[in-house]
């Protein structure tokens, strides 16, 4: 096939996980009451499942209310007529690019797959779901961990001793942070399968990863240190545990592909 021909094929695929996107978001905006109060607005609820959970958690482990936070306590407003629909459109668009995640990563490979040997095909079976797994799981750490953490830190936080100061944030800022959680968790989540990718193509080594070990964790610590709560140890590990493991399963998936070609070459050479 020629450039203009593969851009054709292209566009197609972009086209049907462009129209998958619309139609789920069409369903979204349908019952954008529902999923503004139940699913965007939870960790700003008191009866947040995240906020009950820890704290029984801390009580049941023996540690008291160290992993307990304080619900944001906020009333937040709108500074212009567009607002609230323009974010019922984001919110729409957001959920959309979520549900029809696994589809999209299905039509990138669809794309791909031609170009590939058999070989490179059979080294990359499963891609989809492990792509789309880590993906989800970074988006349901962002929501049910992150979130709770970030809104009831930085809500409760007070500047001063006298108290003149009242959070009143706007519903843009919410969404912004919001967005901004779950996309950089999602993406996070994808650590071991852009550790494969960028082994698989020479840009990096288990050497190089385990290296600068120590600069990642200590990264992920200051990060967990300025989004808990508290600055108990536990509540710090709750959030930065998960980022450690994962920079760990990075490391052994690097690895196994670092040997995985090291054999390859051999047996070229051999041959």
């Amino acid at each position: 096939m020629g450039f203009v021909d593969h851009l054709e094929v292209l566009r197609w695929h972009i086209l049907r996980a462009v129209l998958a996107v619309i139609f789920i978001s069409i369903v979204v905006f349908i019952y954008r009451d529902w999923v503004f109060d139940t699913i965007i607005f939870g960790p700003m609820r008191a009866d947040f499942i995240s906020y009950r959970s820890l704290c029984e958690f801390s009580r049941f482990i023996h540690i008291g209310d160290a992993l307990c936070m304080l619900p944001p306590d906020v009333k937040m407003q709108v500074t212009s007529f567009g607002s609230q629909f323009m974010s019922s459109i984001t919110i729409s668009v957001m959920g959309g690019f979520v549900i029809a995640f696994p589809y999209i990563i299905w039509e990138l490979w669809r794309f791909i797959k031609p170009a590939l040997s058999t070989n490179e095909i059979k080294s990359s079976k499963g891609a989809i779901f492990f792509v789309s797994f880590f993906f989800i799981c970074g988006i349901s750490f962002g929501y049910f961990l992150l979130a709770p953490f970030t809104f009831s830190f930085l809500s409760n936080f007070k500047l001063g001793v006298l108290n003149t100061l009242e959070t009143k944030p706007t519903l843009d800022d919410y969404m912004e942070n919001m967005i901004d959680i779950l996309v950089g968790s999602g993406l996070s989540f994808e650590l071991p399968v852009f550790s494969y990718v960028l082994t698989k193509i020479g840009l990096i080594t288990p050497k190089f990863l385990q290296t600068y070990r120590k600069y990642a964790y200590l990264m992920i610590l200051v990060v967990a240190a300025i989004i808990t709560p508290s600055p108990d140890w536990m509540s710090q590990l709750i959030v930065a545990g998960p980022l450690f493991i994962l920079y760990e399963v990075s490391i052994f998936v690097s690895a196994r592909i670092e040997k995985e070609k090291l054999k390859s070459e051999a047996a070229f050479f051999k041959n």
